[in-house]
């Protein structure tokens, strides 16, 4: 019990990473140490679990795809995002610079306990960290695309989003934001049940879990060290999008208007921008990155405690 409560709360902790815009729950699931569990677990549902499922060799097919796990993770996950959503909304629309503060220092202490897990620094392990960083910082910087509601793009669109949610260092919902396509999906879709747009975004997203976790997972067994390295890099190159001192760019439909969800603005992107004023606020922003950042120390010092 007290390992599936462990496993509970990291499952939370992946689903506030959710919420947050522009986080990756992927990143709290390799800082937390399930990521690799995770992937293999996702990895398990093919040919041999759906045989073993319809034949009624319910432990054998538990087993395999390690279910309980898994559900214990996306219960922590559902727990999370139905329990903590409106608290964040809260944050974000009146202390968004003291929250980002603290999840800034959250994720800068976790990019050198991520890389830690290297085993051995090479050239080839450098260049994927380099080039992971270099394509997390371009996407942060591209501008979205238009709309476009072609069945096969928005199988695209679901493959795409559900790989960039598991991928450290990358946002789904971001993502869908480039491809033009968040308005149309998480929105009017969702908003009105328009299953002729939520059908092929989920057929993309169950194909991209699927493929994208063996790929994941076969490249992270034999190039650990690189695989590792390139995640890191993601990252570190999606800290400018946790930035606290920002402006907002809000995403407009294609008649220019500004799109609105739950009495809102939906925000497109950030844009980074230095503080204004040294003043308290300044200071307790400061204050709440550094308490981020001790929150890994401590939870690193626990688990290594806790390993031994």
């Amino acid at each position: 019990m007290k390992e599936y409560l462990i496993y509970l709360l990291k499952g939370i902790a992946i689903g506030i990473a959710n919420i947050i815009p522009g986080v990756s729950g992927g990143t709290i699931a390799l800082i937390t140490g399930i990521f690799e569990r995770l992937i293999d677990a996702i990895k398990a549902f093919d040919i041999q679990a759906v045989k073993l499922l319809f034949s009624g060799k319910w432990k054998d097919f538990a087993k395999k795809t390690d279910l309980y796990f898994l559900i214990v993770i996306f219960a922590g996950i559902g727990l999370a995002i139905i329990s903590l959503a409106k608290l964040f909304d809260f944050l974000f629309r009146n202390d968004p610079v003291y929250i980002w503060s603290y999840f800034f220092g959250l994720v800068l202490a976790s990019i050198y306990y991520v890389g830690k897990t290297i085993e051995k620094w090479r050239w080839d392990v450098v260049f994927f960290l380099l080039i992971g960083t270099a394509v997390a910082v371009v996407i942060s910087l591209i501008n979205p695309a238009t709309e476009n509601s072609n069945f096969w793009y928005l199988v695209l669109c679901g493959i795409v989003a559900i790989c960039s949610m598991i991928l450290p260092g990358l946002s789904g919902s971001f993502v869908l934001i480039l491809m033009g396509n968040y308005h149309l999906i998480a929105i009017q879709a969702i908003n009105h049940r328009n299953l002729s747009i939520l059908i092929p975004v989920a057929i993309g997203a169950i194909i991209g879990l699927i493929a994208f976790s063996h790929l994941l997972s076969w490249v992270f067994k034999r190039y650990r060290d690189q695989t590792i390295g390139t995640l890191t890099g993601f990252i570190l190159g999606s800290m400018n999008v946790l930035w606290p001192w920002k402006s907002a760019e809000y995403l407009k439909s294609p008649d220019g208007e500004i799109v609105m969800k739950h009495g809102k603005e939906v925000v497109s992107k950030y844009v980074s921008i230095l503080p204004e004023h040294l003043n308290a606020g300044f200071w307790w922003a400061v204050a709440l990155m550094i308490s981020g950042i001790l929150t890994i120390v401590i939870l690193e010092k626990l688990a290594t405690k806790n390993t031994k």
